[in-house]
């Protein structure tokens, strides 16, 4: 009864959900989080196809080869019906993956603060944190967070919980619904780079990290910082973007913000449109070249759609008896 009550105060039926997450919605997002896979072992169309499999030898959960013992093997893990049936000894190894925590930065930044059809990038970003936290709690791991506006970071150390996630969804939709067009905030250019920062000394090895944003900011340090994560760590970049900022429409004066200041520009000007796609393609093109030469996944998440349809295409299928 007391979660029922917390989940109920958590609703904000009066807001667009295309504007602001809805908690619950966020909630319901658990029967979507099925179908995809964190894992290493992947189809080959997925984004995470190749990544590196972190193995123990031991009695783990999956039966990986029958083969002679050889000095050193466990006595335990001899197989001596196959051994008598072939006049050696054998054994049976085992592969099994280490308890794995996965972290999920998220980004609640006021540039994530527009869109242009179905939904803000604000909004994609939280469904994506809600989908991942869903299939990791899923698959029986735990899951932790960091949840950032331009103010502040709020971290989650990962748990194995429901409790967990939800208490993650409140922090990403307690921050999402502070977003709006008028809020006069400071920018903080550097705030990402703080995060990973902290999460340097908490994810020190084998663990998964997801970073969920539009890279706004990114920069040399944030290069020097993923580099860093990714020598001991798993990183995915799922990148949310909007068309519109590809290709700005000649739709005439607009008016745009970055939360602090406020500037008037005339769309018509085929120039000033050129100039706008070629400086959102350029930071593109970085982040791309900087996840590709560390191995990093790239996932492009659109505003135009549902975005568990689209986590489901790059990662491919997964089986439900597995770990993320």
């Amino acid at each position: 009864m007391r979660q029922r009550r917390d989940d109920a105060r958590s609703r904000t039926p009066l807001l667009d959900p295309r504007l602001h997450a809805d908690f619950a919605a966020l909630v319901r997002l658990q029967v979507e989080a099925r179908g995809f896979s964190l894992k290493p072992d992947q189809p080959l169309r997925s984004a995470l196809h190749g990544r590196h499999a972190s193995r123990l030898r031991g009695r783990g959960l999956d039966f990986e080869e029958l083969r002679e013992y050889v000095v050193g093997d466990d006595i335990r893990d001899v197989d001596w019906r196959a051994s008598a049936r072939t006049g050696s000894t054998h054994v049976r190894i085992y592969s099994e993956e280490r308890d794995r925590p996965v972290w999920i930065l998220v980004s609640q930044r006021q540039s994530m603060y527009f869109g242009s059809r179905d939904r803000l990038k604000s909004v994609a970003a939280a469904e994506v944190a809600a989908l991942l936290a869903w299939r990791v709690l899923i698959a029986g791991d735990r899951v932790g967070a960091m949840v950032f506006d331009d103010d502040e970071i709020e971290t989650f150390r990962p748990q194995r919980s429901r409790e967990q996630v939800l208490r993650i969804l409140r922090s990403i939709v307690q921050k999402n619904h502070a977003l709006a067009v008028a809020k006069r905030t400071s920018p903080h250019p550097g705030i990402l780079n703080e995060a990973l920062e902290r999460l340097i000394p908490l994810a020190p090895h084998d663990a998964l990290i997801c970073l969920i944003g539009d890279g706004s900011h990114a920069d040399a340090t944030t290069q020097r910082l993923v580099t860093r994560l990714a020598a001991q760590n798993d990183l995915v970049f799922a990148a949310v973007f909007d068309p519109l900022e590809a290709e700005l429409p000649a739709a005439g004066r607009l008016t745009a913000s970055d939360g602090e200041r406020w500037i008037e520009f005339d769309s018509a000007s085929e120039t000033g449109r050129r100039t706008f796609a070629e400086r959102h393609l350029a930071r593109l093109d970085w982040i791309r070249d900087v996840a590709r030469a560390r191995a990093i996944p790239l996932l492009p998440i659109d505003t135009l759609g549902p975005v568990a349809p689209q986590i489901r295409s790059q990662l491919g299928f997964a089986r439900e008896a597995r770990r993320v």
